[in-house]
């Protein structure tokens, strides 16, 4: 058993909540206290009701991606008053990192999802208010292989944008929603952009600036960060960890 407000202070501190901003949905750390101890660390990349259910009366703290406010301010009705009571009844705990966790240069999705492919060189890339958006690494070999290895990496088919030469050297990693970022990958000089999704028109503008896309899911490319901080938490405070996926094939 460990300490909710030792362990919400850790967090804090290791992934710069109060440094980085965010939409203001996402709400970044504790969204939800419980009794003040926490007997295990659960993690999962939305606060969904479903989810929220599965982990309610484990007496445990759940780390999500996605938090609960997306929406903003909203009337305790619905599915919203049945999330939130079953975590209360279920002396749950619900702490959520959106770009905190995607930007992170340890525990973030954008390195965890580069490594996992096999780029080598990972560096940080497009700098916002002193924090990267992603990250870039080196490939060096050919398109089908790097689709491949992605697909590898998020467990799931691929959708490829063949916009670019064949043998890619440097590809681009942002995940989630960050499609719409096509122009200015491009703009880097970059071979590839691999992302979790994108709106229909980021296709076509990477064809026209000869841009190679992979959209491997948003859901897909931001399970590793929320495995992660749950993994190191466990093994720091000395407490079992488990894992509910959701996928919504997005």
């Amino acid at each position: 058993m460990a300490d909710l407000a030792e362990i919400v202070a850790y967090l804090d501190e290791q992934l710069r909540v109060s440094e980085i901003k965010d939409y203001p949905g996402a709400v970044n750390g504790l969204q939800l206290a419980n009794n003040g101890e926490v007997t295990r660390i659960l993690s999962a990349v939305d606060a969904s009701l479903a989810v929220v259910e599965e982990a309610a009366d484990s007496g445990g703290l759940l780390l999500v991606h996605h938090g609960m406010f997306w929406q903003g301010a909203q009337p305790l009705t619905g599915a919203f008053y049945k999330k939130i009571k079953a975590a209360m009844e279920g002396n749950l705990a619900i702490y959520s990192s959106h770009l905190p966790l995607d930007v992170h240069p340890v525990f973030g999705n954008n390195v965890l999802l580069a490594k996992a492919i096999g780029l080598e060189g990972i560096e940080p890339i497009l700098a916002k208010e002193g924090f990267p958006m992603g990250v870039t690494g080196i490939w060096g070999k050919g398109r089908d292989k790097l689709a491949a290895a992605v697909a590898d990496a998020v467990g799931r088919g691929v959708t490829v944008c063949p916009g670019g030469a064949e043998i890619i050297g440097n590809v681009a990693v942002m995940t989630g929603g960050a499609g719409s970022e096509v122009g200015r990958i491009a703009a880097l000089g970059l071979d590839a952009f691999v992302t979790g999704e994108g709106p229909h028109w980021s296709f076509v503008e990477a064809e026209e600036r000869e841009l190679n896309v992979i959209y491997a899911g948003h859901y897909a490319t931001e399970t590793f960060g929320v495995r992660a901080v749950s993994a190191h938490l466990g093994a720091h405070f000395g407490l079992k960890t488990s894992r509910i996926d959701r996928p919504g094939g997005l």
